[in-house]
């Protein structure tokens, strides 16, 4: 909106209104490449959105995994200290009936203070696990809960990452088409009215404008924004085939480590049975006077240690599984 009044020279009440409005002008085709665009960009940001909760199912899983574990060594550790509190009060008796010597009292409380001790580093252990979990999520620790191993065998094309992937290599099409149609400026079309007033009593003078702007040499201002649009979509086909060879190989070694975990699991299963029925038969032959106190002792040690390793075992079993349900790109 401009107005003028008369200057030097100019009759008096000379005076000059005008309105205009310029409208820009859709190139062919850019208004279908801008829609398309718009429609990427809201297909990458939710393929975007279903990324990150996959990502955060992942840190969870390994923070629930740590949580258990330290639950597990807590819990077995506990149960050693209670065996040997047992032992080591059985010990003291049969010492002061006479039937071992007070060495054998030293050595049965030793080992329990020793294991008092590890039941404490273990409790401290627990304590940060549980701070991390909670600082995590804001919630009290879940129960673990035993879950199947997944049926599916190879990397299926619903896997988030993937999904964003492709999302990002429709994202740079669109931009790359959409520099194609685009020029430095739009057309623009001017409508206005101009209203003169000559002075001096003559009447007023109104007028209509239309005007078309079309701007020239805007392909080659265009040129370097089109290389730089080729050039991400380049780059996103690229990481999405990276990706996709990633993720087949994440998948792969999941699949490797939980056979290899199942076979672990059942080794430290029956080695935990063997060396527990070994601490039964020990313990007879302590009672009727037959085997050595550090003989007992370390039954116990091994038997602990087996049973213990095999808590751990189930723990590393089921987070392996929950590996390869992340590798596969299934949520919790």
């Amino acid at each position: 909106m401009a107005q003028r009044e008369g200057g030097a020279g100019a009759p008096a009440g000379n005076r000059e209104t005008e309105l205009e409005l310029a409208l820009p002008l859709w190139r062919p085709g850019q208004r279908a490449a801008g829609g398309q665009l718009a429609q990427s960009q809201s297909a990458w940001v939710q393929a975007t959105e279903q990324a990150e909760r996959l990502r955060l199912a992942g840190r969870l899983r390994e923070a629930t995994s740590a949580l258990h574990l330290a639950e597990v060594e807590l819990q077995q550790v506990e149960q050693q200290v209670q065996a040997l509190s047992q032992l080591t009060q059985d010990v003291h008796r049969r010492v002061r009936a006479g039937d071992l010597a007070p060495a054998d009292a030293l050595a049965a409380r030793s080992d329990w203070l020793a294991a008092q001790a590890q039941a404490g580093a273990a409790r401290q252990a627990l304590g940060i696990q549980q701070s991390h979990w909670h600082l995590l999520t804001g919630l009290a620790p879940l129960k673990w809960q035993t879950s199947a191993v997944p049926t599916v065998a190879q990397l299926p094309d619903t896997h988030p990452e993937l999904i964003l992937a492709s999302a990002a290599v429709d994202l740079g099409q669109r931009r790359a088409d959409l520099a194609r149609v685009q020029r430095s400026d739009s057309p623009e079309l001017t409508l206005g009215v101009r209203q003169e007033y000559p002075g001096q009593g003559a009447g007023s003078q109104s007028s209509v404008v239309v005007a078309l702007r079309v701007p020239v040499g805007g392909q080659v201002y265009q040129q370097p924004h089109i290389a730089a649009a080729l050039g991400e979509l380049d780059m996103a086909q690229t990481q999405a085939q990276r990706m996709r060879e990633r993720l087949a190989a994440e998948v792969a070694l999941a699949q490797s480590q939980l056979g290899l975990s199942q076979a672990q699991l059942q080794a430290e299963r029956e080695r935990s049975q063997l060396l527990a029925e070994r601490v039964r038969l020990i313990d007879k032959s302590f009672r009727a006077g037959e085997t050595a106190l550090p003989d007992m002792l370390r039954a116990l040690a091994a038997a602990a240690s087996a049973e213990s390793a095999f808590a751990r075992q189930q723990i590393n079993h089921q987070t392996a599984t929950a590996r390869l349900e992340q590798a596969l790109g299934l949520l919790p």
